[in-house]
């Protein structure tokens, strides 16, 4: 991955704020995870270390943010407009090799069906091809997740492959995974590259 002089700390969408997580977050995330257990059970394999205490919540988050001042991976809180609430998680992940990032984003249970994790997926596609100078943008889901696999088709994303057996559910099991990319030379012109956002690095300096 190409190491960014300054990566998008903060995005604001037209409904959302994503943000780099801070310790100070881990009340509401451990609220927002409560929430929404049953549902992230069926599908995210960070599930399994479920639930956490709050001193281990805070960790953690120090840990995401330490990676994303590192440029390692840039993970983000989904935030309400008044960032009373979280709403889910997103991130950009360097799982690909250089010059691409793989999107993973969750969403709170009581907010599924609002267009939330296609919002937040185009805005952090758009900050990879624009800020992050990226290549190619990958999102992973399983097939069965008919939710989260409906993201990438409505952003234009190419289904390149589905395959078997390749990635763990939460309960252990082995399960297919299908791989959407968009292309640098195919992002002119797409939905994420005409979403409305704004874009602001650690100082709180307009990027995008």
């Amino acid at each position: 991955m190409r190491i960014p002089t300054a990566p998008a700390y903060r995005i604001e969408t037209e409904r959302l704020v994503l943000r780099c997580w801070e310790p100070r977050d881990a009340a509401l995330l451990s609220t927002a995870i409560e929430e929404s257990t049953e549902h992230l059970r069926a599908w995210m394999p960070w599930m399994r270390e479920e639930p956490r205490d709050l001193d281990d919540r805070i960790e953690f988050l120090r840990i995401l943010r330490a990676k994303f001042d590192r440029d390692e991976e840039y993970v983000y809180g989904i935030f309400d407009a008044a960032e009373q609430r979280v709403l889910g998680g997103a991130g950009l992940h360097d799982r690909l090799g250089e010059d691409a990032l793989e999107i993973g984003y969750w969403v709170h249970a009581a907010r599924l069906g609002e267009g939330l994790a296609t919002e937040a997926a185009g805005a952090l596609t758009r900050v990879a091809f624009e800020a992050l100078s990226v290549e190619r943008v990958e999102v992973h889901c399983d097939p069965k997740n008919v939710r989260s696999a409906a993201v990438p088709k409505k952003l234009g994303f190419t289904l390149d492959a589905t395959l078997r057996k390749r990635a763990l559910r939460p309960d252990g099991t082995r399960r297919g995974t299908m791989i959407w990319s968009l292309l640098l030379e195919e992002y002119s012109g797409s939905i994420p590259s005409t979403q409305k956002l704004t874009a602001f690095d650690a100082a709180g300096r307009k990027l995008l």
